[in-house]
Protein backbone atom coordinates (compact mmCIF):
# COMPACT_ATOMS: atom_id res chain seq x y z
CA UNK A 1 0.00 0.00 0.00
CA UNK A 2 1.25 3.54 -0.66
CA UNK A 3 0.25 6.46 1.64
CA UNK A 4 0.23 9.20 -1.53
CA UNK A 5 -2.26 6.44 -3.80
CA UNK A 6 -4.94 6.13 -0.75
CA UNK A 7 -5.41 9.58 -0.26
CA UNK A 8 -5.64 10.40 -4.01
CA UNK A 9 -8.75 8.66 -3.61
CA UNK A 10 -10.09 10.11 -0.39
CA UNK A 11 -12.74 12.42 -0.71
CA UNK A 12 -14.33 13.26 2.30
CA UNK A 13 -14.04 11.17 6.19
CA UNK A 14 -16.16 10.08 8.73
CA UNK A 15 -17.73 12.56 10.69
CA UNK A 16 -19.18 13.07 14.30
CA UNK A 17 -23.25 12.64 13.35
CA UNK A 18 -23.98 14.62 16.14
CA UNK A 19 -21.79 17.42 15.56
CA UNK A 20 -22.72 17.68 11.50
CA UNK A 21 -26.59 17.06 12.92
CA UNK A 22 -25.87 20.01 15.08
CA UNK A 23 -24.21 22.43 12.54
CA UNK A 24 -27.04 21.62 10.02
CA UNK A 25 -29.51 22.74 12.76
CA UNK A 26 -28.30 26.10 13.57
CA UNK A 27 -27.10 26.85 9.90
CA UNK A 28 -31.03 26.24 8.91
CA UNK A 29 -32.25 28.47 11.70
CA UNK A 30 -30.20 31.32 10.58
CA UNK A 31 -29.74 32.63 14.15
CA UNK A 32 -26.43 32.06 14.53
CA UNK A 33 -22.02 33.37 14.40
CA UNK A 34 -19.20 32.66 13.16
CA UNK A 35 -17.70 32.01 16.78
CA UNK A 36 -20.74 29.36 17.30
CA UNK A 37 -19.84 27.95 14.18
CA UNK A 38 -16.23 27.41 14.76
CA UNK A 39 -16.53 25.89 17.88
CA UNK A 40 -18.52 23.02 16.88
CA UNK A 41 -16.10 22.65 13.68
CA UNK A 42 -13.25 22.10 15.75
CA UNK A 43 -15.26 19.15 17.99
CA UNK A 44 -14.99 17.13 14.89
CA UNK A 45 -11.53 16.16 12.89
CA UNK A 46 -12.60 15.03 9.56
CA UNK A 47 -15.54 18.40 9.27
CA UNK A 48 -12.32 20.46 10.49
CA UNK A 49 -9.32 19.08 7.98
CA UNK A 50 -12.25 19.32 4.96
CA UNK A 51 -12.85 22.86 5.28
CA UNK A 52 -9.43 23.72 5.81
CA UNK A 53 -8.73 21.90 2.89
CA UNK A 54 -11.83 24.04 0.39
CA UNK A 55 -10.46 26.82 2.21
CA UNK A 56 -6.78 26.26 0.96
CA UNK A 57 -7.59 25.69 -2.50
CA UNK A 58 -5.16 27.83 -5.19
CA UNK A 59 -8.70 29.17 -7.11
CA UNK A 60 -9.05 31.07 -3.99
CA UNK A 61 -5.64 33.29 -4.67
CA UNK A 62 -4.05 33.35 -1.02
CA UNK A 63 -0.75 33.30 -0.53
CA UNK A 64 -0.55 32.56 2.60
CA UNK A 65 -2.02 28.71 3.87
CA UNK A 66 -5.48 29.14 6.03
CA UNK A 67 -4.65 27.63 9.71
CA UNK A 68 -7.82 28.77 11.43
CA UNK A 69 -11.72 27.56 11.16
CA UNK A 70 -12.90 30.44 11.84
CA UNK A 71 -11.05 32.36 9.26
CA UNK A 72 -11.76 29.65 6.64
CA UNK A 73 -15.64 29.94 7.53
CA UNK A 74 -15.18 33.36 6.24
CA UNK A 75 -13.68 32.69 3.13
CA UNK A 76 -16.04 29.66 1.96
CA UNK A 77 -18.94 30.60 2.85
CA UNK A 78 -22.39 29.30 4.35
CA UNK A 79 -23.64 27.63 1.46
CA UNK A 80 -20.08 26.06 0.84
CA UNK A 81 -20.58 24.63 4.44
CA UNK A 82 -23.68 23.94 4.11
CA UNK A 83 -23.09 21.52 1.42
CA UNK A 84 -19.64 20.01 3.04
CA UNK A 85 -21.75 19.41 6.14
CA UNK A 86 -24.29 17.64 4.11
CA UNK A 87 -21.44 15.38 2.20
CA UNK A 88 -20.12 14.27 5.61
CA UNK A 89 -23.57 13.19 7.28
CA UNK A 90 -24.62 11.45 4.27
CA UNK A 91 -20.80 9.35 4.19
CA UNK A 92 -22.12 8.60 7.59
CA UNK A 93 -25.34 6.32 6.04
CA UNK A 94 -22.94 4.52 3.95
CA UNK A 95 -19.64 4.02 5.74
CA UNK A 96 -19.48 0.33 7.28
CA UNK A 97 -17.38 2.00 10.42
CA UNK A 98 -21.17 3.58 10.96
CA UNK A 99 -21.84 0.17 12.07
CA UNK A 100 -18.83 0.46 14.89
CA UNK A 101 -20.11 3.56 16.69
CA UNK A 102 -17.77 2.40 19.82
CA UNK A 103 -14.62 2.43 18.34
CA UNK A 104 -15.42 6.46 16.12
CA UNK A 105 -16.54 7.40 19.70
CA UNK A 106 -13.23 6.17 21.69
CA UNK A 107 -11.47 8.13 18.78
CA UNK A 108 -13.56 11.37 18.72
CA UNK A 109 -12.74 11.94 22.29
CA UNK A 110 -8.93 11.01 22.08
CA UNK A 111 -8.54 13.63 19.21
CA UNK A 112 -10.67 16.18 21.18
CA UNK A 113 -8.41 15.78 24.23
CA UNK A 114 -5.11 15.83 22.39
CA UNK A 115 -6.02 18.92 20.69
CA UNK A 116 -7.00 20.86 24.11
CA UNK A 117 -4.48 19.36 25.59
CA UNK A 118 -1.77 21.08 22.45
CA UNK A 119 -3.76 24.23 22.79
CA UNK A 120 -2.98 24.27 26.75
CA UNK A 121 0.59 23.51 26.10
CA UNK A 122 1.76 25.65 23.54
CA UNK A 123 -0.31 28.75 25.41
CA UNK A 124 2.60 27.77 28.93
CA UNK A 125 4.88 27.35 26.29
CA UNK A 126 4.28 30.86 24.76
CA UNK A 127 3.75 29.58 21.16
CA UNK A 128 2.61 31.98 18.34
CA UNK A 129 -0.52 30.91 16.69
CA UNK A 130 -2.31 29.01 19.00
CA UNK A 131 -5.25 27.60 17.15
CA UNK A 132 -2.91 25.49 15.08
CA UNK A 133 -1.60 23.54 17.82
CA UNK A 134 -5.33 22.87 19.15
CA UNK A 135 -6.07 21.43 14.88
CA UNK A 136 -2.70 19.50 15.09
CA UNK A 137 -3.76 17.43 18.04
CA UNK A 138 -7.41 17.49 16.65
CA UNK A 139 -6.30 15.97 13.73
CA UNK A 140 -3.35 13.60 14.99
CA UNK A 141 -5.05 10.39 14.38
CA UNK A 142 -6.77 11.96 11.54
CA UNK A 143 -5.29 8.71 9.36
CA UNK A 144 -7.00 6.10 11.88
CA UNK A 145 -10.18 7.65 10.81
CA UNK A 146 -8.99 7.03 7.17
CA UNK A 147 -8.01 3.48 7.64
CA UNK A 148 -11.17 2.52 9.94
CA UNK A 149 -13.28 3.73 7.43
CA UNK A 150 -11.27 1.98 3.75
CA UNK A 151 -9.50 -1.09 5.87
CA UNK A 152 -12.11 -1.85 8.53
CA UNK A 153 -10.52 -5.25 8.79
CA UNK A 154 -6.97 -4.52 9.32
CA UNK A 155 -7.54 -2.13 11.86
CA UNK A 156 -8.95 -4.17 14.12
CA UNK A 157 -6.23 -6.49 13.80
CA UNK A 158 -4.38 -3.60 14.75
CA UNK A 159 -6.71 -2.20 17.49
CA UNK A 160 -6.42 -5.71 18.98
CA UNK A 161 -2.72 -4.77 20.20
CA UNK A 162 -3.47 -1.54 21.45
CA UNK A 163 -3.03 -2.69 24.82
CA UNK A 164 0.66 -3.95 24.23
CA UNK A 165 1.66 0.00 24.10
CA UNK A 166 2.61 2.52 20.65
CA UNK A 167 5.46 0.66 19.96
CA UNK A 168 3.33 -2.62 18.76
CA UNK A 169 0.89 -0.88 17.22
CA UNK A 170 3.18 0.83 15.27
CA UNK A 171 5.02 -2.02 14.28
CA UNK A 172 1.69 -3.78 13.61
CA UNK A 173 0.63 -1.02 10.98
CA UNK A 174 4.13 -1.52 9.60
CA UNK A 175 3.45 -4.98 8.71
CA UNK A 176 0.57 -4.50 7.96
CA UNK A 177 -0.30 -1.22 6.17
CA UNK A 178 3.43 -1.01 4.99
CA UNK A 179 3.30 2.49 6.82
CA UNK A 180 1.96 4.52 10.08
CA UNK A 181 -1.20 6.35 10.66
CA UNK A 182 1.10 9.35 11.51
CA UNK A 183 2.25 9.05 7.90
CA UNK A 184 -0.92 8.79 6.19
CA UNK A 185 -2.38 11.44 8.17
CA UNK A 186 0.32 13.55 7.66
CA UNK A 187 0.22 12.77 3.54
CA UNK A 188 -4.22 13.47 3.56
CA UNK A 189 -3.52 16.70 5.31
CA UNK A 190 -0.41 17.87 2.96
CA UNK A 191 -2.11 16.78 -0.43
CA UNK A 192 -5.23 18.62 0.86
CA UNK A 193 -2.80 21.71 0.99
CA UNK A 194 -3.03 22.17 4.95
CA UNK A 195 -0.06 24.12 6.44
CA UNK A 196 2.99 22.67 6.99
CA UNK A 197 2.62 23.78 10.41
CA UNK A 198 -0.34 21.48 11.11
CA UNK A 199 1.02 18.56 8.96
CA UNK A 200 4.34 18.38 9.98
CA UNK A 201 3.72 17.83 13.67
CA UNK A 202 1.46 15.18 13.16
CA UNK A 203 3.76 13.11 10.70
CA UNK A 204 6.44 13.35 13.42
CA UNK A 205 4.45 13.05 16.52
CA UNK A 206 6.35 9.79 16.87
CA UNK A 207 9.80 10.96 16.56
CA UNK A 208 9.46 14.27 17.27
CA UNK A 209 13.04 15.22 17.31
CA UNK A 210 13.61 14.32 14.12
CA UNK A 211 16.37 16.70 12.14
CA UNK A 212 13.47 17.14 9.84
CA UNK A 213 10.72 18.12 12.10
CA UNK A 214 10.16 21.42 13.74
CA UNK A 215 11.26 20.24 17.10
CA UNK A 216 9.17 22.24 19.51
CA UNK A 217 5.86 21.67 17.66
CA UNK A 218 6.37 18.16 17.23
CA UNK A 219 7.07 17.79 20.99
CA UNK A 220 4.08 19.36 22.34
CA UNK A 221 1.82 17.07 19.80
CA UNK A 222 3.89 14.23 21.23
CA UNK A 223 3.77 15.31 24.82
CA UNK A 224 -0.05 16.16 23.96
CA UNK A 225 -0.94 12.60 22.35
CA UNK A 226 0.50 10.72 26.04
CA UNK A 227 -1.33 12.62 28.13
CA UNK A 228 -4.66 12.32 26.21
CA UNK A 229 -4.12 8.44 26.73
CA UNK A 230 -4.25 9.14 30.43
CA UNK A 231 -7.19 11.19 30.29
CA UNK A 232 -10.55 8.98 30.57
CA UNK A 233 -14.25 10.39 30.28
CA UNK A 234 -14.68 11.01 34.25
CA UNK A 235 -14.57 14.86 34.18
CA UNK A 236 -17.05 15.16 37.38
CA UNK A 237 -14.73 12.52 39.35
CA UNK A 238 -11.89 13.69 41.31
CA UNK A 239 -8.66 12.72 39.54
CA UNK A 240 -5.19 11.13 41.39
CA UNK A 241 -2.76 12.43 39.32
CA UNK A 242 0.22 10.77 40.97
CA UNK A 243 -1.10 7.51 39.50
CA UNK A 244 -1.01 9.59 36.36
CA UNK A 245 2.49 7.85 34.93
CA UNK A 246 2.28 8.33 31.11
CA UNK A 247 5.41 7.34 29.04
CA UNK A 248 7.23 10.41 27.27
CA UNK A 249 10.34 10.88 25.16
CA UNK A 250 12.62 12.51 27.58
CA UNK A 251 14.42 14.31 25.34
CA UNK A 252 10.59 15.81 24.04
CA UNK A 253 10.06 16.75 27.56
CA UNK A 254 13.54 18.74 28.25
CA UNK A 255 12.78 20.35 24.96
CA UNK A 256 9.42 21.71 26.39
CA UNK A 257 10.91 21.84 29.96
CA UNK A 258 8.07 20.74 31.44
CA UNK A 259 7.38 19.38 34.77
CA UNK A 260 4.83 18.01 37.38
CA UNK A 261 3.39 22.04 37.61
CA UNK A 262 2.55 22.30 34.48
CA UNK A 263 1.27 19.06 33.82
CA UNK A 264 -0.95 18.22 36.54
CA UNK A 265 -3.08 21.59 36.44
CA UNK A 266 -3.36 21.02 32.35
CA UNK A 267 -4.56 17.42 32.99
CA UNK A 268 -7.30 19.20 35.07
CA UNK A 269 -8.34 21.77 32.63
CA UNK A 270 -8.45 19.57 29.78
CA UNK A 271 -10.97 17.63 31.94
CA UNK A 272 -13.72 20.88 32.39
CA UNK A 273 -12.85 21.82 29.00
CA UNK A 274 -13.68 18.33 27.66
CA UNK A 275 -17.40 18.49 30.20
CA UNK A 276 -18.07 21.52 28.27
CA UNK A 277 -17.42 20.15 25.03
CA UNK A 278 -19.64 16.67 25.54
CA UNK A 279 -22.29 18.89 27.16
CA UNK A 280 -22.75 20.97 24.15
CA UNK A 281 -22.04 17.84 21.63
CA UNK A 282 -23.28 15.02 23.85
CA UNK A 283 -25.36 16.01 26.78
CA UNK A 284 -26.76 12.29 27.18
CA UNK A 285 -23.38 11.11 28.03
CA UNK A 286 -22.41 13.28 30.49
CA UNK A 287 -25.59 12.35 33.06
CA UNK A 288 -23.41 8.79 32.99
CA UNK A 289 -20.87 10.56 35.06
Amino acid sequence: MNPKIIVKNISVVYSSPEVTSKIKQIIDSEEYSNSELTTLILCDPALTVQILRLANRPDYGFSRKIDTVSRAISIIGKEKLYTLVSAAADFQTVSDISQEPARMESLWYRSIACGVIAHLLAIKMHRKEKERFFIAGLLHAIGKFVLLTQYPNESTEVLRLSGLGEDAVIAAEREIFGFTHAELGAELLKQWQLPESIWQPVKFQFDPLNRDASKMDASILHVAIRMACNIEPISLQNQNYAEMKPKYNIEAWKQLGLNTDIIYPTVAETSLQILDILIMIKPEVVTIY
